[in-house]
C-alpha cells in the first residue's frame, strides 16, 4: 500500500492532463542532466499533485501564491502533496 485513501481515490479516478504534463517535464529535466548533477527546477502551480516514486531526485518549484519554492523530492515524501513542502505564509514569532 503506497497511498492512503484520499490519494488512492485520486489515482483510481484517473490522472488528469496537467499532472501528466508535469511528470513529462520532470522526466525531460532529469534526462538532460549529466550524471551526478541536480536537474533543472520545473516550476508548477500544482500544489495538489501527489508525489509519486518517479519524481524522486527531481527539483520542483512549487508556487506558494507569491514565489516559487524549490522542493527537492526525496523518497520519504512519496504519497504527500507538493503543497505540503511550500509554506504559504510567514510564520510569526
Amino acid at each position: 500500500e503506497v497511498f492512503r485513501a484520499r490519494r488512492h481515490r485520486k489515482f483510481s479516478r484517473g490522472i488528469k492532463r496537467k499532472p501528466i504534463a508535469l511528470l513529462k517535464k520532470l522526466r525531460k529535466a532529469k534526462r538532460e542532466t549529466a550524471y551526478g548533477e541536480k536537474p533543472e527546477p520545473v516550476k508548477t502551480h500544482l500544489r495538489n499533485m501527489v508525489i509519486v516514486p518517479e519524481m524522486i531526485g527531481s527539483i520542483v518549484g512549487v508556487y506558494n501564491g507569491k514565489q516559487y519554492i524549490g522542493v527537492e523530492v526525496k523518497p520519504e515524501m512519496i504519497g504527500h502533496y507538493l503543497g505540503e513542502f511550500a509554506i504559504t505564509y510567514k510564520p510569526i514569532r
